[in-house]
């Protein structure tokens, strides 16, 4: 039987703060999602997680650290929107963007509705530089992330479709939501 939902850890373990979708997914082994839920870490293989996505679940949540312009550390929550056609596929890669359209160039099906679970970086590498390891601000986040999922997973197995719970963070191309995790203080407008 095919998982109704897919979380999907993208990044590069060798790149500091980009290791935070492995690092969330490394943590769901301690706590488990519930039934129905496929939790796998891609690193960089975006072809894998292409494919992946054309399996039919209903729902993807990739967890990535993503620049959103807020402080290290912030989770945001984001809503995909489908590729439309702007944004060339690739095979090689793990831009969730990129990841999306090659989807949707290698299948006839429509893709499931795709969240993206994103941390604010405060360190990311450049050209060739490789650093191991979270700054302590995205470490921190690490278990934020992991209750996050831990609300949004049994919602979304309950109603793919439906209207997403309160996490606490941003969230960004849908409806807003208040904050609703304890310790998280929702941003004011003019700080997202």
């Amino acid at each position: 039987m095919t998982p109704r939902l897919l979380v999907a850890g993208v990044g590069n373990i060798f790149l500091a703060d980009d290791a935070f979708g492995p690092e969330v997914i490394r943590a769901l082994e301690h706590r488990p999602l519930p039934p129905g839920a496929r939790v796998h870490d891609y690193g960089i293989r975006g072809l894998d997680l292409a494919y992946d996505l054309l399996s039919g679940c209903a729902t993807a949540v990739l967890v990535d650290a993503a620049p959103r312009g807020h402080r290290p550390g912030t989770l945001s929550l984001i809503e995909a929107e489908p590729p439309d056609g702007t944004v060339a596929p690739e095979a090689h890669g793990m831009d969730p963007a990129k990841v999306l359209a090659l989807a949707a160039h290698l299948g006839d099906e429509p893709l499931p509705r795709v969240l993206v679970l994103a941390c604010e970086p405060g360190v990311l590498p450049g050209g060739d530089d490789l650093l191991p390891g979270l700054s302590a601000p995205v470490r921190e986040a690490v278990d934020r992330a992991v209750d996050a999922l831990h609300a949004l997973v049994p919602a979304l197995l309950t109603d793919p479709a439906g209207p997403l719970p309160p996490l606490g963070c941003p969230v960004e191309s849908g409806t807003p939501h208040p904050a609703a995790l304890p310790g998280t203080a929702p941003q004011a407008a003019e700080d997202r």
